[in-house]
């Protein structure tokens, strides 16, 4: 580990209000970082940025701002979140990722809770922005996400699609105000990261030892998600960007079965 940055500044000790430790883990963001970190400042009293070694000005952008600043090798999603988190030194960590944004109404609301936080766990909703284009049908909203959490209660497992585990019942409120995700600036990063993602999830679904249907996996699923997302949950509504978002879902879910066969066609193979 290399510690490239550290400029804390503690509040007052005596203040009544509850801390916040925000925690983002970063590779190559330096398109999205100052947008990231500058909407954490007026609300966290820490913003801790735990890099993997990128290669682009990230590393530079964050020593500009009021931050502190690791650098550590890969180990995956929950590994690298659970290492920020160890390194928080406040009661509450806000967990963000590089190219999310807090909304003016949602640091409102933080900054208005300050004072009177005691739940475990407090949620708010996510709002996407595809192509330049909020999307608020289809699933992706409101898209409700436990974001900020007591430091010693809870941590990340997983290393696909994190989530987060308590170590004992937890309360939950949800606060006002959206977080802001500006998720794919283009189709073709939709698509690569969807080939990147279904390769994974083949993985390890194989390494487990689970079994894929032609018939289930390739046909009946697929179809029922389209359904579900482009008509029950009103994708439509969304235009064109909203009919390319689930058709790449749909491609995904192929992708997944053509990787995970492909795995099952090698070990055949060679044995």
């Amino acid at each position: 580990m290399i510690v490239l940055y550290r400029n804390l500044k503690i509040k007052n000790k005596s203040t009544k209000m509850a801390s916040i430790s925000a925690v983002i883990i970063t590779f190559n963001e330096a398109e999205t970082i100052a947008r990231c970190i500058e909407s954490l400042l007026p609300v966290a009293d820490e913003v801790i940025v735990i890099d993997s070694f990128s290669t682009d000005r990230t590393a530079a952008i964050c020593q500009s701002l009021n931050i502190r600043f690791f650098q550590r090798s890969w180990e995956g999603y929950s590994a690298a979140k659970n290492y920020g988190n160890s390194l928080a030194i406040h009661t509450y960590i806000l967990s963000i990722d590089a190219d999310e944004v807090l909304s003016e109404k949602l640091q409102q609301s933080l900054l208005e809770n300050k004072g009177t936080l005691d739940a475990g766990a407090y949620s708010f909703n996510r709002l996407t922005n595809y192509c330049g284009q909020w999307i608020r049908n289809g699933g992706w909203y409101p898209d409700s996400k436990i974001r900020m959490f007591k430091r010693e209660q809870a941590m990340w497992t997983g290393d696909i699609h994190e989530k987060l585990v308590f170590s004992s019942p937890s309360s939950e409120k949800k606060l006002r105000g959206d977080l802001l995700h500006y998720s794919y600036t283009t189709i073709e990063h939709h698509i690569d990261k969807s080939l990147k993602y279904a390769r994974l999830v083949a993985q390890r679904d194989f390494e487990q030892g689970k079994k894929r249907n032609l018939i289930y996996h390739g046909l009946m699923k697929p179809f029922f998600f389209f359904f579900k997302q482009y008509i029950l949950k009103r994708g439509f509504l969304d235009g064109y960007y909203g009919f390319v978002i689930v058709t790449i879902s749909v491609f995904e879910k192929y992708m997944r079965l053509i990787s995970f066969n492909e795995l099952k066609r090698t070990q055949t193979k060679s044995q």
